[in-house]
């Protein structure tokens, strides 16, 4: 329950003013996260009376948002699926807003997922992605090792596989939880990747906002979030040590503006 009041708070103070700057929110306006989790990114919108949706892979992740969703006193639809094996849905019922926040970097296919997201867009709606950048001090996800030390140590994820493995098993690691590390290196995505992949992809970008604290970080660790300044967000490369979440919005379409 933590984490999901955790992630509400965020979503409500930073992801959905982002949102809403590009898309109206409210009544009416039709919301599916992908990789939902507990369902707490979406509690701010049914809040504002739109229609939630989420999906995710994990079938305990969607009985705890349920469960969560009831106790709230708000209406909201959860679906455990691979999202990449839905149906695209007919034209009438696409959405309005997709949420797809910490996702894209433990994707394989991305240019798949990517396509198959805008599929269930509505034709005026956009999709809000966030991740963090690759080579940023934890863009590795170490700091889920049970290992106290792996997990404050930043950049480790960055050595080459063998090394990064050895490390994981000399400091107790699970076989499991190594796999998983080594999985998220091998589908990790940088800045420059995932805006390749947006292009290629025929996807529009209209926004794009780096940050130097997290905005999860305010009450994860009770850090006041800042954005990259604004030279160092606009050197490639160089910016992705420095990225520790990258906020995008995008719509379907050839048209690029300014991000």
């Amino acid at each position: 329950m933590a984490y999901f009041e955790d992630s509400a708070c965020t979503a409500r103070e930073f992801y959905l003013p982002y949102v809403e700057k590009f898309h109206r929110v409210g009544k009416g306006v039709s919301v599916l996260e992908v990789g939902c989790g507990e369902g707490g990114n979406l509690l701010p919108f049914a809040e504002r009376g739109c229609e939630v949706t989420g999906v995710d892979l994990s079938v305990t992740r969607i009985v705890q948002a349920e469960a969560f969703f009831e106790q709230s006193g708000y209406n909201a639809r959860f679906v455990h699926a691979d999202f990449l094996e839905l149906e695209k849905p007919s034209s009438e019922k696409r959405y309005d807003v997709l949420l797809i926040h910490d996702v894209i970097e433990h994707i394989h296919r991305k240019s798949d997922f990517i396509r198959h997201a805008h599929h269930f867009l509505a034709s005026d709606g956009i999709i809000f992605w966030g991740f963090p950048a690759w080579h940023m001090p934890f863009g590795g996800h170490q700091q889920v090792c049970k290992s106290r030390w792996c997990s404050h140590l930043p950049f480790i994820h960055l050595l080459p596989s063998r090394l990064y493995d050895g490390l994981l098993h000399l400091c107790g690691e699970s076989r499991e939880r190594r796999e998983e590390l080594l999985d998220i290196k091998r589908t990790r995505v940088s800045i420059e990747r995932f805006e390749r992949l947006l292009a290629v992809n025929g996807c529009a970008v209209l926004h794009r906002c780096l940050w130097l604290i997290n905005p999860h970080y305010k009450r994860k660790f009770r850090l006041k979030p800042r954005k990259l300044m604004y030279p160092l967000s606009r050197l490639p490369y160089v910016r992705n040590f420095f990225s520790t979440s990258c906020f995008y919005i995008t719509r379907s379409g050839e048209d690029r503006k300014s991000i």
